[in-house]
C-alpha cells in the first residue's frame, strides 16, 4: 500500500511511502480490539475507591434500646445501614482494575486499529519536521492546513521531541505520541493519524 508524502503546508510532494501490508493491510480482528482497549482503560481506573462500611462508622455498640417491649422494630447499634449516618452496605473498596492480556493479541490488536486507519484513508504521512521554539499557534496552523483543527489527531514521532510535544500539549484534541507508546485505544479514539516518515519503520519494527 502505497500513501503521498505531504509537507507540513498541507501540499502533496512526489514521495510515496510503502506501507507494510502485514501491519497496515492486516485483516481486522474486532475482538482483540475489544479486549486490548478493555485493558488500557481499566488501567486508567486508580481503584482508590472507598466508602465507610459499619465498621469504619464512629458511634457506640450500644444496643438502642431493649428487644421486645418497645413496641417498635428490633434495632441493634447507631452504626445500623438504616439509620441517617449509619454504614453503608456493601459499599466499594479499594481494588485493582489490571486485566491480563497476551503479548500476541495485544500485537493484533495494534495491527488492527492501524489496519482500519489505512483501509478508511484516514492515515497522513507528514516530511519529518521540528520545531525550533514551543508554540501552540505553530502546530495549529499545521493541522489547519489540513484541515484538522477541530477533529481528534495523533501524530507518531519516531524520536522524542520536546518542542512538538510542548506545541500541542494545549489543544484539547491534539495528541503526540512516539511509535513504541502507540496503542490500541489512542489509535481508534483519533480522526486521523498522522505519521512522520521516520517513524513508518518504527512502526513496523515494532509490530
Amino acid at each position: 500500500m502505497k500513501i503521498v508524502v505531504h509537507k507540513t503546508s498541507g501540499k502533496a510532494t512526489t514521495k510515496k511511502v510503502d506501507l507494510n501490508n502485514n501491519v497496515f493491510g492486516f485483516t481486522p480482528n474486532d475482538h482483540a480490539i475489544y479486549l486490548d482497549v478493555k485493558q488500557y482503560l481499566a488501567a486508567q481506573r486508580t481503584g482508590t475507591h472507598k466508602a465507610k462500611e459499619r465498621s469504619d462508622v464512629k458511634g457506640s455498640r450500644r444496643k438502642l434500646r431493649k428487644q421486645k417491649g418497645s413496641g417498635a422494630a428490633r434495632v441493634g447499634d447507631i452504626k445500623n445501614p438504616l439509620f441517617r449516618g449509619g454504614g453503608r452496605v456493601f459499599g466499594p473498596r479499594p481494588r485493582k482494575y489490571d486485566l491480563k492480556v497476551n503479548k500476541k493479541v495485544k500485537r493484533i490488536a495494534r495491527k488492527s486499529a492501524l489496519s482500519y486507519k489505512a483501509k478508511n484513508k484516514n492515515i497522513i504521512v507528514l516530511e519529518d519536521f521540528t520545531i525550533d521554539t514551543p508554540k501552540t499557534k505553530q502546530y495549529l496552523d499545521i493541522l489547519t492546513n489540513f484541515g484538522l483543527q477541530d477533529n481528534k489527531t495523533l501524530l507518531v514521532l519516531s524520536q522524542a521531541n520536546k518542542n512538538i510535544l510542548l506545541s500541542s500539549r494545549n489543544l484539547k484534541k491534539a495528541r503526540v505520541v512516539l511509535a513504541s507508546e502507540l496503542n490500541t485505544y489512542d489509535v481508534m479514539n483519533t480522526n486521523k493519524l498522522m505519521l512522520l516518515e521516520s517513524s513508518i519503520k518504527e512502526i513496523e519494527k515494532n509490530f
